[in-house]
């Protein structure tokens, strides 16, 4: 490619200077029909001269490098500068040789104007005959467009770059109702994504039903997203996400002619159950860790992993990365060191219920803020093995507070669960005598106006992460089925990783700086409650996952009931009985009216429970277990009910 590039630069340069010795006697018979300039020798000098002064002009605005097939705004820009350049150099030679005066003072502009014609017209010949492919259009598919007007304008000029294009859009679907009408790049705006049903009817009926929906904005998600994909599966027809802007972007800026594929990728149920964006308070989360030291715990896992990417990119004195699992914490910090180099990072093998050693190493550090997100947290393992979940659940918080405390740390924040209201399984409970140790730890340093503030914070499931659903039906998906469903009715509260963490931040902001707005409930206790949406049925959640696969739900992967596990209930719950929720005016988070204890008695149950569980004595574990947490309802077979509190 690089040994053609010269040649095609000669014949640009040639057909250029052809260009201008034809524009010449063009411009003169346009400017005075009949009364040119006479004599042979005139034009032996003059056609050569205007060749030259366009071919010295264009110079500057690199006319021969152009590549036409690729000619823009920007090129054709260089040609009008390049032109009215060559006209007045021909003109002013002219003039002052004497040689020739045309009698119409109007020359120079009509001369620079036949320059841009004869030169633009064979470039946009050159753009057009490079777009149109009448066989590739005709094994092109066609595709409707979801769009606010760039992604369509930017998808569809990627693909006119292609010399076989594997998309043929026919339409266009809008976000805003005041561009129904319309046309861009050609093709008509047919609706609003909400009126997708009608408009795939109405082409259905023309028989021009396209052969995929492809979404070129990053805003149709969520609930429009998931309208959209109902419409589309009622007319067999597959939704794909175009490629980022910047990919198309660059595909539109290349120059070197090679054909990109623009492959569309399928949507990811992540993109399906989004919400719009929650505004965070980004100033303060940078004021609560900028500069300070910050330590994770389960730092390998899901949470704690984006925990401490997100508290990474806001510029801490010291990130201290903690987990027992070696290769989870090798990722992490691997990916820490790639992506922040410049942020001080420790990662630590240790155990949250080693005490000695967690005390030792908070000494060492002295962390300002604590993120506690080392958890046990599969429901079905921690019935298998209910003491472990004890130890580290409600041990190991308890470990970890009460270290951070020692050492002077100005917050720590507790990830805790839905799971832990009306709980049915050791996990849900363990969890719930952590929150209370936390509140307890928290309504103290309060009241006292002083020591380590404890925020708690809980949410319900987390997309894609370690146990979770949505990974099993993707594993399942790829073996071809069928993907196993534990009850027709269960229901659970989902969120992305990315928001989950952005609100944990946000509610870190707002519990840990002492200002006006903040809620009356979280000065005795109050518990953050991330606002999860609606409960979404798991087996919907399944037969989506299916469609987006391409496949048919019991026509093609089969859908299995395999009944309740250890511990599992149908409806996880948000806020217990006794807490009603409370707003607040930060969007996403939520308040849980306060159920405090005493610090000190909770620390005591733990400790014996601690006991009891080292001793290998579950029964008295759970024993007392319930004796602290009074709506405790182990249902070690599953249960189909709630427990009401």
């Amino acid at each position: 490619m690089a040994r053609g590039a010269p040649h095609r630069i000669l014949l640009n340069l040639g057909l250029d200077g052809l260009i201008a010795a034809l524009a010449l006697p063009a411009a003169l018979w346009l400017a005075a029909p009949g009364s040119g300039p006479a004599g042979l020798l005139w034009w032996i000098l003059a056609i050569p001269g205007a060749t030259a002064a366009l071919l010295l002009a264009g110079l500057p605005f690199r006319l021969p490098q152009q590549y036409w097939r690729f000619v823009g705004l920007p090129d054709l820009l260089a040609v009008v500068g390049a032109s009215a350049i060559a006209a007045a150099l021909f003109w002013g030679a002219a003039h002052a040789l004497g040689a020739w005066r045309s009698p119409n003072i109007a020359f120079p502009a009509i001369h620079a104007m036949t320059l841009v014609g004869l030169l633009g017209l064979p470039r946009l010949a050159g753009r057009m005959r490079g777009r149109r492919h009448p066989e590739a259009q005709d094994l092109a598919q066609p595709v409707l467009i979801a769009s606010a007007g760039d992604g369509a304008d930017l998808f569809i000029r990627a693909l006119e770059r292609e010399r076989a294009p594997r998309w043929r859009p026919i339409g266009i679907l809008s976000l805003r109702e005041r561009q129904l009408g319309r046309r861009i790049q050609g093709l008509p705006i047919l609706g609003i994504v909400e009126e997708a049903e009608t408009v795939l009817e109405t082409l259905r009926a023309e028989g021009r039903l396209p052969a995929a929906i492809v979404l070129a904005d990053s805003r149709v998600q969520g609930q429009a997203l998931q309208r959209l994909m109902d419409a589309a599966d009622h007319h067999g027809v597959p939704v794909r996400r175009a490629p980022p802007p910047t990919a198309l972007d660059s595909a539109v800026a290349n120059r070197a002619g090679a054909a990109s594929k623009h492959d569309l990728r399928p949507v990811s149920i992540e993109e399906l159950l989004d919400r719009p964006q929650v505004p965070l308070d980004r100033e303060g989360m940078a004021r609560l860790v900028q500069g300070r030291r910050v330590l994770v715990t389960g730092a390998g896992g899901t949470i704690g992993g984006e925990l401490a990417r997100q508290v990474a990119a806001l510029g801490p004195a010291a990130l201290t990365l903690l987990d027992h699992g070696e290769y989870v914490l090798y990722e992490i910090d691997l990916e820490l060191r790639e992506r922040h180099p410049e942020v001080p990072r420790r990662a630590v093998l240790a155990d949250v219920r080693d005490e000695p050693r967690i005390r030792r190493l908070f000494e060492e550090i002295r962390p300002e803020l604590v993120f506690h997100a080392a958890a046990l947290k599969h429901v079905p393992m921690v019935e298998n093995d209910p003491l472990e979940g004890l130890l580290t659940n409600a041990l190991g918080t308890r470990v970890v507070a009460d270290a951070a405390r020692a050492v002077g740390t100005r917050a720590m924040v507790f990830i805790s669960t839905d799971k832990a209201v009306n709980p049915t399984s050791v996990m849900g409970a363990s969890k719930r005598l952590a929150e209370m140790y936390c509140q307890a730890l928290d309504r103290a340093a309060r009241s006292e106006k002083s020591g380590m503030r404890c925020i708690t914070v809980r949410f319900g499931n987390v997309l894609g992460s370690t146990g979770s659903v949505v990974p099993l039906f993707r594993r399942q998906l790829e073996r071809g089925g069928p993907l196993t469903v534990t009850h027709p009715d269960m229901r659970r509260y989902f969120m992305t990783v990315r928001e989950a963490v952005g609100l944990v931040l946000q509610a870190s902001v707002v519990g840990v700086e002492d200002r006006p707005d903040q809620p009356a409930e979280l000065r005795d206790g109050g518990i953050f409650v991330l606002d999860m949406g609606e409960a979404v049925k798991i087996v919907d959640l399944a037969r989506r996952m299916i469609r987006l696969a391409g496949l048919r739900p019991e026509e093609d992967v089969e859908i299995r009931f395999t009944g309740l596990r250890p511990g599992e209930k149908l409806y996880e719950e948000l806020f217990h009985g006794q807490e009603p929720p409370r707003a607040t005016q930060f969007p996403g988070l939520l308040m849980a009216t306060p159920r405090t204890a005493d610090a000190a008695l909770v620390g005591r149950a733990i400790d014996e429970i601690a006991a009891h569980a080292r001793g290998g004595a579950p029964r008295a574990a759970l024993a007392q277990l319930g004796r602290l947490v009074p709506e405790f309802e182990h249902a070690p077979l599953g249960t189909a009910t709630t427990s009401g509190g």
